[in-house]
């Protein structure tokens, strides 16, 4: 089970990296400054709940393979660029999948460092949201946790569908993927949709 979920890890970490990366490129960056984002926005995520319930240092750090992943995604977005924007919003796609895994993985952390499922709720959203608030604010724009179509609900279910799949025991890499799965469509389908959630009235 350990396996499956730092496999899982770097499945998330890679996706944000790509998102980094490919924004980064459209920002009209340079190799570093691909990679910078790259790395930035791949771990800012798994540090940030690592830090949150004390798992000191953070796994980031515990082994070279999390930087290599991420230093992966940036050099996949340089060599490959093109034929990464032939998907349809490409950002958005590899984005949604990294709040998927990233609220997954950081909820059931959570849990099993003994927090309560609401703490661990939120966990699993500033998880998945935090590598992607940075790489916005490092290309100035709004983060689009803030903005965008549905994007923290999205890591909601996610959690949510963990902290339900805990209390009734079910087995853990199922309920991984299918919180997994539920994040990445809510994601994909608010945007080909549209879903918003509601606004100021006025704004």
């Amino acid at each position: 089970m350990m396996i499956t979920l730092t496999l899982l890890d770097f499945v998330g970490v890679f996706a944000f990296g790509v998102t980094g990366g490919l924004l980064a490129v459209r920002h009209g960056f340079d190799l570093f400054g691909i990679l910078v984002l790259a790395v930035v926005t791949a771990l800012a995520g798994g540090i940030t709940r690592d830090v949150l319930i004390a798992d000191l240092p953070p796994a980031a750090f515990q082994t070279n393979a999390y930087l290599m992943v991420a230093l992966a995604a940036g050099v996949t977005c340089f060599v490959a660029h093109r034929l990464l924007q032939r998907l349809r919003h490409p950002i958005m796609v590899f984005d949604a999948l990294g709040i998927g895994v990233f609220a997954t993985l950081g909820c059931e952390k959570a849990l099993r460092f003994g927090l309560d499922p609401l703490v661990a709720i939120l966990i699993g959203i500033l998880s998945a949201a935090g590598g992607g608030i940075i790489r916005d604010l490092l290309v100035a724009e709004a983060p689009r946790i803030f903005k965008e179509e549905i994007y923290a609900a999205a890591a909601l279910l996610a959690a949510v569908i963990v902290v339900i799949g805990d209390a009734l025991a079910w087995p853990s890499v199922a309920v991984a993927t299918a919180a997994i799965t539920a994040g990445f469509v809510l994601r994909v389908l608010s945007v080909a949709f549209h879903w918003r959630l509601p606004r100021a009235p006025g704004s």
